[in-house]
């Protein structure tokens, strides 16, 4: 069985009341069906376009849970879905007509400041765990929205402020259990069963779903600098030419983005948004040049908790609005490309969308290209463009809008993308995020691991058995 041949809902398969009976006495957690009490918030997730209906919703309470989970889909044909965060923008946490397998409860974690490690649940949240490892001074590279999960930014490879400086999340992940298609909870490391270890660096969720994840921390906080800086948008091309030489000689304890949106008070802005994490003094010198550039319409840099620094993009990414995003590397950020994000950037229909070019570089070049599976370590920025709205009926033209410029910035991208900004997007897309190379590589680990494609909702690498 591959793709979706066979896969069935419990209405077509004519599952009787009895087999979804004996499954909700079987759990620790919650069976839901449409109908019941927190269905509806349940099936919802981060982004507003998706709005999909499983037949059935197990609320994990446990390991247990997630492996009679799998078992009941495997043995009677279900479509599956794994929710973590529920944050991703392509909405793979949730189906139609399937079992969606809810990890949202599974919130458990555990630090160790001795070792400077953490063992954590799917289902928390990066602010979640920053609240708990931040209580010892300890954090590692976490997503820019503290809603984010740490589950599927972590299988994707795991972008973050500290990625400079510390690595990607996946770089930080010593080891993963994980429960397998066939029901079979497996431990995944450097020394055993590497060969899935390597896949879930960068791989997704395409090997089964990871129920626990050891993260190393490192020492940061409790204070760091960060903030935002606002310039009027007329100062656009001064500004991002300016960004451009400023980072290339940026310490690894400093990483700074560069966003073109709305602000606050609804301006058009070019923003530069810093976060250095070493000694406070220090970094008042290495950003002044930043603070010092022009005459910004606001500067709210300075220092504050790394939490503080973490919850700043959740302002701007609320859940419920309809999101629809394009992403790629850059191969350079030079003065064309600067002039057409400018142009474009200039029609942007929403005061909620945004366009981010996000430093790379430092500690994330300096693993190699084949450790993981994550697929670009090379560049230097990352292009993220976020459109988000509320009226339905004026998709077609935010979606139109974000393409474009997508299109636009084409003789500067890369052929590589992020996996984890990716929608539903097809598998070129998916190839190009990894390269043809860990590619095969990825697909020769789901013929071993998920032959039948069982985990199919995410960015699926297609078994060839």
């Amino acid at each position: 069985m591959t793709g979706t041949e066979n896969m069935k809902t419990p209405m077509s398969t004519g599952l009787d009341e009895g087999a979804i009976q004996e499954l909700r006495t079987s759990l620790r957690g919650a069976l839901l069906r449409p109908g019941d009490d927190s269905y509806e918030a349940t099936r919802r997730v981060w982004n507003g376009m998706i709005d999909r209906k499983p037949a059935l919703i197990v609320r994990c309470a446990g390991v247990a849970d997630v492996i009679t989970a799998v078992n009941f889909a495997r043995t009677n044909h279900l479509l599956v879905s794994v929710r973590g965060g529920g944050h991703s923008v392509a909405g793979n946490a949730v189906c139609d007509g399937g079992l969606m397998i809810d990890l949202s409860e599974m919130k458990g974690i555990q630090v160790d400041p001795a070792r400077r490690t953490a063992r954590a649940e799917p289902g928390l949240t990066w602010g979640e765990f920053d609240h708990e490892t931040q209580a010892f001074g300890l954090a590692t590279t976490g997503g820019f929205v503290p809603t984010t999960g740490i589950a599927g930014l972590t299988l994707g490879g795991g972008l973050g402020f500290l990625m400079r400086q510390c690595g990607l999340t996946c770089d930080n992940l010593l080891s993963v259990d994980l429960v397998t298609a066939d029901g079979q909870r497996l431990s995944a490391n450097a020394t055993e069963n590497a060969d899935l270890f390597w896949g879930v660096r960068g791989g997704g969720g395409n090997f089964g779903i990871v129920t626990s994840f050891e993260y190393r921390l490192h020492a940061i906080g409790p204070m760091v600098l960060g903030g935002l800086i606002f310039h009027p948008l007329p100062r656009a091309r001064e500004a991002s030419q300016f960004y451009r030489e400023f980072t290339r000689t940026s310490p690894d304890q400093l990483t700074t983005h560069l966003a073109f949106a709305t602000s606050p008070d609804g301006h058009p802005v070019v923003a530069f948004i810093p976060c250095y994490s070493g000694p406070l003094e220090q970094g008042e010198e290495i950003i002044r040049p930043l603070r010092e550039f022009g005459s910004p319409v606001a500067d709210m840099v300075g220092p504050m908790p790394y939490t503080a620094v973490q919850a700043l993009g959740g302002q701007f990414y609320p859940p419920g609005r309809l999101n629809y995003w394009k992403s790629n590397f850059l191969k350079e950020l030079s003065n064309d490309a600067i002039e057409t994000m400018i142009a474009q950037f200039a029609t942007v229909p929403s005061p909620f969308s945004a366009v981010a070019i996000e430093e790379l570089g430092g500690a994330v070049s300096r693993v190699g290209k084949d450790e993981t599976a994550f697929g670009e370590r090379s560049a230097h920025y990352s292009l993220l463009i976020t459109s988000a709205w509320i009226d339905p009926a004026e998709s077609e033209k935010h979606i139109q809008w974000t393409r474009d410029l997508w299109e636009a910035m084409q003789p500067f991208e890369s052929e590589t993308v992020y996996v984890n900004y990716l929608g539903t997007e097809g598998e070129d897309r998916i190839k190009a995020a990894y390269g043809a190379a860990k590619y095969k590589r990825l697909v020769a680990l789901k013929n071993k691991y998920d032959p039948t494609n069982f985990f199919q909702l995410n960015a699926n690498i297609k078994p060839t058995v």
